[in-house]
C-alpha cells in the first residue's frame, strides 16, 4: 500500500504514535520516526525514545531512521523537513501525534502549564505542517507530484471540552480549525490536510486513576487506531481532505464540523427584550443548552 513511499511519525515513540509508525512501516513505507523522549507532561528529553521504535522497526524487517527533537520549534520542525528530504529523497506523509498532558482546574491553572500544553500539542502541529507545506508547494509549482502529499494532524476528543482540561482543549481544539483553514490553502497543490481524533489506551490514558479510566489495553489497544493512519497517508484516500476523522477500538467515523443547530430570524433584528421571549423556548426549544458533560 505504502510502498516507495516516505512517512514521518512525530510523537512517534510511544503510544499511538509508535503503533502508527509500525503500521506505516508494515505497509512498505519508509518511516522518519521523531520525538523529543519526554514524559507525558513534557519534561526531560531523551533520543534513545525515537531511536528504539525505529530500531524495532529495521529489525521487523521494515525500514526507518529516528530524529530527537522538538517538533513545537520551528526550526527543529524545518529541520525535520529538510533531512528527511535530504536522506530519502521525498516527503509524502506526516502524521502528528506529538502532545503532552498537565492538567489543572481552569481557576488554578499555572499559566507555565498553559503555555506549555498549548505550545506542544497546537504550535507542535502547525510548525511541521508549515514546514512541509512549504516544501510540498515547491515542489508541486516545479514538478508536480507523482502522488498527493498528506499531513494528519492528531487532536482528540477532549476538543469538545472536558473537565480540568481547559489548555489541553483549547489546544485540540484549535487543531480542528488550522486543518479546515490549511486543508482550503493546499488543496490547488495537491495536498491533503486532515486530523483525527484517536481514542486508544496510552500512557495518557495512565494519568488517570485506575479506578476511572473509560478502558483497558485490551480494550482499546493504540494499534487499531493505526490502520486508519495508514489509510490516510495512502492513494486510496485521493482527495480526502479537510475532515476530522474518529478510529478507536473496532470503530472508525467521521465528524462533522460546527454546524448551526437551530436559527431564529426576526424581521428588524432581535431585540434583548425579543430574546428574553422567544430564545429559549421557540429558537432552541428542541437543543439541551445546559451542556456540562464529558463529551467522549
Amino acid at each position: 500500500m505504502l510502498a516507495d513511499t516516505v512517512c514521518v511519525v512525530a510523537g512517534g515513540g510511544n503510544g499511538l504514535g509508535e503503533a502508527a509508525a509500525h503500521e506505516l512501516a508494515n505497509r512498505g513505507a519508509t518511516v522518519v520516526v521523531a520525538d523529543r523522549g519526554t514524559a507525558v507532561d513534557g519534561e526531560g528529553s531523551d533520543p534513545a525514545v525515537p531511536a528504539r521504535v525505529a530500531a524495532d522497526i529495521r529489525e521487523a524487517g521494515g525500514e526507518a531512521t529516528a530524529h530527537h527533537l522538538d517538533v513545537s520549534d520551528f526550526d527543529d520542525a524545518q529541520r525535520l523537513v529538510d533531512e528527511t528530504v535530504s536522506e530519502h529523497g521525498r516527503l509524502d506523509f506526516v502524521a502528528n501525534f506529538a502532545g503532552i498532558l498537565r492538567d489543572g482546574m481552569s481557576y488554578k491553572l499555572d499559566p507555565e502549564d498553559w503555555q506549555a500544553v498549548v505550545k506542544t500539542n497546537l504550535t507542535g502541529q502547525f510548525a511541521p505542517l508549515q514546514a512541509a507545506c512549504a516544501h510540498w508547494r515547491t515542489e508541486s509549482d516545479e514538478s508536480g507530484f507523482d502522488r498527493q502529499r498528506s499531513y494528519l494532524a492528531v487532536s482528540a476528543g477532549a476538543a469538545r471540552g472536558n473537565l480540568g482540561q481547559a489548555n489541553y482543549a483549547a489546544a485540540k481544539a484549535g487543531v480542528l480549525g488550522m486543518v479546515r483553514s490549511v486543508s482550503t490553502e493546499m488543496y490547488r497543490s495537491d495536498v491533503r490536510v486532515n486530523a483525527l481524533i484517536p481514542n486508544g489506551y496510552t500512557r495518557m490514558t495512565e494519568t488517570v486513576p485506575e479506578e476511572h479510566r473509560p478502558y483497558t489495553r485490551e480494550e482499546m489497544p493504540p494499534e487499531k487506531v493505526a490502520p486508519m493512519v495508514a489509510y490516510l497517508a495512502s492513494e486510496a484516500a485521493a482527495d480526502v481532505t479537510g475532515c476530522t476523522f474518529y478510529a478507536g477500538g473496532d470503530r472508525v467515523g467521521v465528524l462533522e464540523d460546527p454546524s448551526m443547530a437551530a436559527v431564529g430570524v426576526e424581521p428588524g433584528g432581535w431585540s434583548a427584550e425579543s430574546l428574553v421571549d422567544h430564545f429559549a423556548e421557540d429558537v432552541a426549544a428542541d437543543l439541551e443548552l445546559t451542556r456540562t458533560d464529558t463529551h467522549f
